[in-house]
Parts: C-alpha cells; sequence; structure tokens
C-alpha cells in the first residue's frame, strides 16, 4: 500500500462483509432509506465525524420521483426494524446523511459519494442463492440490493473508519456523502443545489460490478447517458362499457396510442439515443370505460442535446395521445441524470494507483452506457473549480444488475478501500509538498 494509513486488514474485510450483509437484509428503495441512514449515521457519529442531514445536504425544491405515502409506510418501518430515533427527528423526514471530518490542518477538502438505496426488484427465493443460504436476504419483500449499494454504503464506513483513526497523520478535511436515491436518478440534482460539495477540492465516486469482472478496476468510464424519468398521467371519464360506451372518455386507450408511438419515436443520427415504458397501470374493471391510466417510463442519449429530443418526442406524443382520445394528460418528472465527464487529472491518479491497491488489472477507458445521478455532483464540484472522478470497482456477478438473483464478490470491497484510502494521501501529500514549495 501506498498509504500511510494504518490498519488491520484482515478485521477490516470482516467489518465490510457485516456491514454489507446487514444492509442487504434491510433493503430500502429510494427516499426510504431511513433505517438505513439511521445505522450509518450511528457509525459515523461513533467515530468522531460531523454529521449532516435534511435540508443541510439536499434542496427540498429539487426533489424528485418521492411518493409521500411510501416515505410515511417507510419511516415506521424503519422504527420496527430498529432504527435511532434521534436521528430520525434530525432526518425530518429526508434520508441520507453527510459526515465532515476536519483533521485541523491546512489542506484540502476531499469528498466521496456512496449512493445507500436498494432497488424495487424480488429478490430470488431460489435456496442456491448465497444471501438466502447464508441468512442474509431482503426481509423487505419487492426490494432488494441488487445493484450494489449495500457494498458501496460499507466501503464506505470501511473508509470512514480508517480516516477516523489515522486523523493525526492527515491534513484538510474529508468529506462522505452516503446519497439516497440514486436509483431512478432522484438525488442527485437536489444535493447538487444544496451546495454542499461548493467547496470541495477533489470528489471521487465508484460503482461496483458494471460487467467489470473481479481484480479490474475502471479509471475513466465513458458514454455515461442523459436521461429523464417520467410518469403520464391520463385521465378520462368513466361509463358503462355495454350501456353507454360513448359517454366515456378512455385513459387506456391514450395511454396505449402513447407507448407504441413512443415506442417509435426515430432514434437520432447524431449519437445514441432510447426509450423505454416500465410500466403501465390502468382501469377499474372489465366493463368500464377507464378513466385513469398511468405509465412510466425514460428516456436516455448520448448528450443532453440527444436526450432532450427525446423527451420533446415523448411530451409530443402524450399530448397528441390526449386529444385524440379528449382525455387530460400530466408529465410527472421522476429523476434526470445529465452525463458525467472525469477529470484527466484524477483519472491518472487513479490508473497510477490502482494496481498497489490490490487490482490486478487496471484499464482506463470501458463503455458505461447507462445513467448516473452522480453527474450533478461531478459537474457541481468542477463548475466551482474543483475535479471529480468514477469510477468503477469489478466484481463478479452471479446475475446483472436488477436482477433478483445478483450477488457480488464481497471480497472485491477492500481493495476499493485500499484505493481511496491511497488517492487521499497521494492529494494530502501533494498538497503539502506544492505548499513547501512556494
Amino acid at each position: 500500500m501506498l498509504t500511510n494509513l494504518q490498519f488491520d486488514e484482515s478485521s477490516l474485510t470482516q467489518r465490510l462483509m457485516n456491514f454489507r450483509r446487514e444492509f442487504h437484509r434491510y433493503p430500502e428503495a429510494a427516499w426510504r432509506e431511513f433505517f438505513t441512514t439511521s445505522r450509518i449515521a450511528g457509525h459515523l457519529e461513533a467515530l468522531g465525524y460531523t454529521l449532516c442531514f435534511s435540508d443541510e445536504i439536499i434542496h427540498r425544491d429539487a426533489i424528485m420521483g418521492r411518493d409521500e405515502t411510501l416515505v410515511a409506510q417507510a419511516q415506521q418501518r424503519a422504527m420496527v426494524w430498529g432504527a435511532d430515533e434521534r436521528y430520525m427527528a434530525r432526518m425530518n423526514g429526508i434520508t441520507g446523511v453527510g459526515a465532515i471530518l476536519d483533521t485541523g490542518k491546512p489542506g484540502p477538502i476531499i469528498a466521496m459519494r456512496f449512493d445507500i438505496d436498494a432497488v424495487e426488484v424480488m429478490e430470488s427465493q431460489n435456496d442456491s442463492h448465497r444471501p438466502r443460504f447464508l441468512g442474509f436476504a431482503s426481509l423487505e419483500p419487492g426490494v432488494t440490493h441488487a445493484c450494489g449499494h449495500d457494498a458501496h454504503s460499507s466501503i464506505g464506513l470501511g473508509i470512514a473508519e480508517i480516516l477516523a483513526a489515522n486523523t493525526s497523520q492527515m491534513t484538510g478535511t474529508i468529506k462522505l456523502l452516503f446519497q439516497p436515491a440514486e436509483e431512478g436518478c432522484r438525488a442527485g440534482k437536489a444535493i447538487a443545489e444544496s451546495g454542499w460539495l461548493d467547496d470541495v477540492d477533489y470528489l471521487f465516486a465508484a460503482h461496483i460490478g458494471m460487467n467489470v469482472p473481479s481484480g479490474t478496476l475502471v479509471c475513466d468510464p465513458q458514454h455515461f447517458l442523459c436521461s429523464s424519468k417520467f410518469d403520464l398521467h391520463f385521465t378520462g371519464k368513466p361509463a358503462h362499457a355495454g350501456i353507454e360506451p360513448n359517454a366515456g372518455h378512455n385513459a387506456l386507450a391514450a395511454a396505449c396510442t402513447a407507448v407504441t408511438q413512443m415506442l417509435a419515436i426515430p432514434r437520432h443520427r447524431d449519437g445514441m439515443t432510447r426509450v423505454n415504458v416500465g410500466q403501465m397501470h390502468a382501469g377499474d374493471g372489465r366493463n368500464v370505460i377507464p378513466a385513469n391510466a398511468v405509465l412510466m417510463g425514460e428516456t436516455r442519449g448520448e448528450n443532453r442535446e440527444l436526450n432532450a429530443y427525446m423527451f420533446q418526442q415523448v411530451e409530443t406524443i402524450a399530448k397528441a395521445a390526449g386529444q385524440m382520445h379528449n382525455v387530460q394528460v400530466e408529465i410527472r418528472p421522476q429523476g434526470e441524470a445529465i452525463g458525467l465527464e472525469n477529470d484527466v487529472e484524477m483519472v491518472n491518479l487513479l490508473e497510477r494507483l490502482g494496481k498497489p491497491s490490490g487490482f490486478a488489472d487496471v484499464m482506463r477507458e470501458k463503455d458505461f452506457g447507462a445513467s448516473e445521478d452522480a453527474g450533478y455532483l461531478v459537474d457541481r464540484v468542477q463548475a466551482n473549480g474543483g475535479k471529480a472522478v468514477y469510477c468503477l470497482i469489478g466484481s463478479d456477478l452471479t446475475a446483472g444488475h436488477h436482477n433478483g438473483d445478483f450477488d457480488i464478490d464481497e471480497s472485491r470491497m477492500l481493495p476499493a478501500v485500499r484505493l481511496f484510502l491511497n488517492a487521499i494521501s497521494s492529494l494530502q501529500r501533494e498538497a503539502q509538498l506544492n505548499d513547501a514549495s512556494q
């Protein structure tokens, strides 16, 4: 290792696994991570970090994709699971926590982001599924950590432990962000607009897996897709389907028209574009003209202009479908991602540190091909003169992301901790050398 921060790797490996399995057992979907936030906050406060909650780290007016009924249910469930009332009160209904470690010595402000939410997927009930036969499978039906954010949270806590135990060897300030609602790209914009990252000199973020094998580090993932997540609400008029169907305005018919036309949007010549409708709910009975229908969909584009092209097409189609069937249409934004460009200096740093940190293979670039609301955080830091990087931590997977059979290679968490500790140490040493030469 390159870092001067000392720790027992064997002991830390066990704690990382314990953290990860607890988070996996108690999964919470976007904006509902009350138990998870409480547990993370408890660990961080015990280590001496200053904690920031709610409006300190999230701009409420920029929140997207939040269902207050589900949030209220999640708060009750978190208390049943054992959430700490003190942290529940400090959250004030908004999940996620920021932590600050001030060394008391001049130096850079270095931030790291770890997403904490699970996905709304039913975990495999097969006895061969490792979380199931080892006893840490999801306790919440229809929600599981099938993306790896349980590992991200654990890596963050592991890093927090080592930094707190070695404060005397460090300079500057460390900010650790345990972010809610990454799934659906719902929180990144709200966190960026809170201003909590505005003083940051260096920002790190990462994702485990992503079709990268165990032992491999990807320093500069390419082609982060801009994305708009949306719900379309169609409101018509009910009527008896046999007696007077002419009296109704069919919201389901309008929704179906919109779906078929959205899936036929011409793809753009200038780059990759996508559209998908993942869910549709409508109607009350087989003999009633449906008065309500809801579509849940998304667009993606290789850049902001291409995503805007796709979303504008969706808006036009939705309004036209409503007019065709004489129903009202409301478009409700649910999430947004703007793409991401890493700073070359930060990419070079990770590339240099990869193998000394325990990665057998270090790749500079690989296609990402998905969306990440960390783009808002990266953009905010860069706009204020800081530098940022988002990398991929390889892990062999038992199934793809967002699949009920998903599981990670837990041994890959330790190299991630090493990598970021080495990066922090390197940046702090560089700052000290620069100060000494001036």
